[in-house]
């Protein structure tokens, strides 16, 4: 068995459903769960239908490079949302949705074979998606954690990386709009990593998941837009992630692709050829739909406005929370009744209230003594606007009764 499988630390939700095994829910209010970051708005029906029309190719291995509809399809959309140029046969990569290619890249990038002397470094934000810790992990690799600084609307303090500690780094990752506070990385952030790429010689992954759901004009910006703003067209060591999971409510689909460097996207594929992770031609065909409509993607992000809208001033009553950047995440501070202890005000809000929210230090590694996830909680305003009102009201009942019961008892 591979010894490096017992260095994963259990999955958020896993932890979540150890914490509420033994809690019972107030059987007299529906459940309703702002948990798990898992879209269900209605999957546009365009989607389906051109995988119903795409001929029977079930006969065939599906090629791993992806067919050159879709390529182009995904160039297309690059052109059109981030004014970038890249070439779909040498630039593209198609994956089965982020989660996967975030984790296969760095089977690809980090070399451990000199990992008896140092092991190699890949540098991650915490609070953090679990996949880039397994991902290091697996590789051989340590994965180091940057904190994220709440007074700077949750900026990722890259100072605190030294510049040992950057020579060791052979891989980055970074996610813009992040999860879960759903910060954007300015331009002068990208000029920053770009230099220290250069001088050190690492591979940036930027996971832009949710780069569609924006609640202000000017839309996120994204790696390879910021690259090109700073004239480095060629993307040097630089792979940006993005799916349809979020900007189309498919999730189930398994879709995305990878853009950039076109060495890195040379050796990706590979990869992919020999890990067999090929997509469908019937998922490339619904894939290559929903890239070249705009639409359905403009209508989801007006249903997440008016959603935030609705709930963000209810919660902001009774506890510090603000309108992210971006992606469809609460980031809320734990009110001082608590203790600042996220799991307790987690456990008893679905005992009192039957609603879900994830202990935010769930999403983040003690480094240096220092959760910076502890305190807060995420919650995932996925449901259809009603439903998501309902558990904010619910919220703010429980934060008010369990304040003024707490000052009762003292």
């Amino acid at each position: 068995m591979n010894p490096l499988l017992t260095t994963l630390q259990a999955y958020p939700f896993e932890r979540l459903r150890a914490l509420f095994a033994d809690i019972a829910p107030n059987p007299a209010l529906a459940p309703i769960s702002l948990g798990i970051g898992e879209p269900r708005h209605p999957t546009p029906a365009l989607i389906m239908q051109a995988m119903a029309e795409t001929p029977n190719t079930l006969s065939t291995y599906p090629a791993t490079g992806g067919l050159p509809a879709l390529r182009t399809a995904c160039a297309d959309w690059l052109k059109r949302r981030y004014a970038v140029s890249v070439d779909p046969t040498t630039q593209i990569l198609p994956v089965n949705g982020s989660r996967e290619a975030l984790f296969a890249l760095a089977q690809v990038v980090v070399d451990a074979s000199q990992s008896h002397q140092r092991k190699p470094l890949v540098v991650c934000p915490n609070p953090f998606y679990q996949i880039y810790e397994g991902a290091a992990l697996l590789a051989g690799a340590e994965p180091l954690f940057v904190p994220s600084d709440a007074q700077r609307n949750f900026a990722i303090d890259w100072s605190r990386v030294t510049p040992a500690q950057w020579a060791q780094t052979q891989l980055l990752y970074v996610c813009s709009p992040g999860n879960p506070a759903g910060a954007v990385m300015p331009l002068a952030e990208w000029e920053q990593l770009f230099a220290l790429s250069d001088q050190y010689g690492f591979v940036i992954a930027s996971d832009e998941c949710y780069s569609e759901i924006y609640f202000r004009d000017e839309p996120p910006l994204g790696g390879l837009q910021a690259a090109t703003l700073l004239g480095r067209k060629d993307f040097k060591n630089l792979i940006m992630f993005t799916s349809l999971s979020k900007r189309s409510n498919a999730p189930g689909l398994r879709s995305g692709f990878v853009a950039g460097d076109a060495s890195l996207i040379k050796s990706f594929l590979l990869y992919r050829t020999y890990h067999g992770g090929a997509m469908s031609p019937m998922v490339q065909a619904g894939s290559a739909a929903a890239w070249q409509d705009e639409a359905h993607v403009i209508e989801n992000r007006a249903q997440y406005r008016q959603k935030f809208a609705a709930v963000t001033p209810v919660l902001a009553d009774v506890m510090q929370v603000a309108l992210p950047d971006a992606g469809f995440y609460l980031w809320a501070e734990v009110p001082a009744a608590f203790g600042g202890d996220d799991a307790l005000f987690a456990a008893t809000l679905l005992r009192q209230y039957n609603v879900t929210v994830l202990p935010g230090s769930y999403l983040a590694r003690t480094t240096d003594g220092f959760n910076p996830g502890a305190g807060r909680v995420r919650m995932a305003l996925v449901a259809e606007t009603d439903e998501c009102l309902e558990a904010a009201n619910r919220i703010k009942a429980f934060i008010n009764n369990y304040a003024a019961t707490t000052a009762r008892d003292q």
